[in-house]
């Protein structure tokens, strides 16, 4: 796993060994940031679940201003503080050992450009996460949430459709990559 492109190119991270994190294939990550391209630059990144970190890292070395890592592991911690410092992009990130969940509700006013959502496929956070993003003051009417996942679960929650608009999924292999924004009103 490594840094695709930007100031930090070519440096390789480190993950946490075992079924503890499942890091986003490097091909699942290429295209991610193919769909962000133009969305990146000067912006604030909040990265849920952050397991290595390497979702926040390649936006920091694209040119994202500023970026949360939240990990509720400590082993993850460790892992996404080491990555930082081999990508010397100490001076743009903050780390919080924190439940995604609980950051949410403590977060306060901080709002995010892009919010990067990747549980365990299994754990069913999905729609909580969602909806508690919704209920936070974290969300800007232009905020782009980025949800990697093993299935299209937006459309299986018609609440979720209601308070957030797809503006695009993908299919890559076993992974789905929808992109969400908030619904402004009169969408």
């Amino acid at each position: 796993m490594r840094i695709i492109t930007g100031s930090a190119r070519g440096i390789r991270l480190t993950t946490l060994e075992g079924e503890e994190t499942r890091p986003t294939a490097e091909r699942v990550k290429e295209a991610v940031f193919s769909m962000l391209q133009f969305d990146i630059e000067e912006r604030d990144v909040l990265d849920l679940f952050s397991g290595s970190g390497q979702m926040a890292l390649e936006a920091l070395s694209r040119g994202a201003s500023g970026a949360v890592l939240i990990d509720k592991s400590k082993k993850a911690v460790s892992i996404i503080n080491d990555n930082i410092r081999k990508t010397r992009l100490e001076d743009r990130c903050s780390v919080i050992n924190m439940d995604a969940l609980d950051y949410i509700k403590s977060c306060g006013g901080n709002k995010f450009d892009i919010i990067f959502i990747d549980p365990p496929y299994a754990s069913g956070l999905y729609a909580k996460v969602l909806r508690a993003l919704n209920l936070s003051e974290m969300l800007k009417p232009s905020t782009l949430i980025v949800c990697e996942s093993d299935y299209d679960f937006i459309s299986d929650d018609p609440d979720l459709e209601t308070i957030f608009y797809t503006k695009k999924t993908a299919r890559y292999g076993r992974s789905v990559v929808t992109i969400l924004a908030p619904r402004k009103d009169g969408m």
